[in-house]
């Protein structure tokens, strides 16, 4: 849906980490990395940038989406084991519809990640 998104981060190489492992499971790598910030993607066309600041940037909702629930899952495993804070368990979230299966983790810099699967099980 989108291009790319970028945003500031306090702490680059915090971020740089939870990042990199809490979307590992979606198949995020580092495309590229210099003096700007790190570029991550898995598809080499949409991008997620992240670049050194002091600034304080407002909280950012981040929705990643998922092929299948089981990424879902092993992304809320991977975010809290590199530091993210649970915001909300793997499930279905039917009040958004029948199939809206995520899970929400707070990162180091406060912003609300999310990974969705639309697809039914199986």
């Amino acid at each position: 849906m989108f291009d790319h998104v970028v945003f500031g981060v306090s702490d680059y190489e915090a971020s740089k980490t939870f990042f990199l492992k809490a979307l590992e499971p979606l198949g995020l790598e580092v495309v590229n990395e210099g003096k700007l910030g790190i570029e991550l993607s898995s598809d080499g066309k949409v991008s997620l940038c992240l670049f050194p600041t002091e600034e304080k940037p407002a909280r950012l909702h981040l929705a990643f989406v998922a092929e299948n629930r089981q990424q879902v899952d092993a992304f809320h495993r991977a975010a809290l084991a590199a530091g993210g804070s649970d915001h909300g368990a793997p499930g279905l979230r039917p009040h958004y519809h029948a199939n809206y299966y995520a899970a929400f983790v707070i990162g180091p810099d406060g912003h609300n990640i999310e990974v969705v699967c639309h697809k039914p099980e199986g």
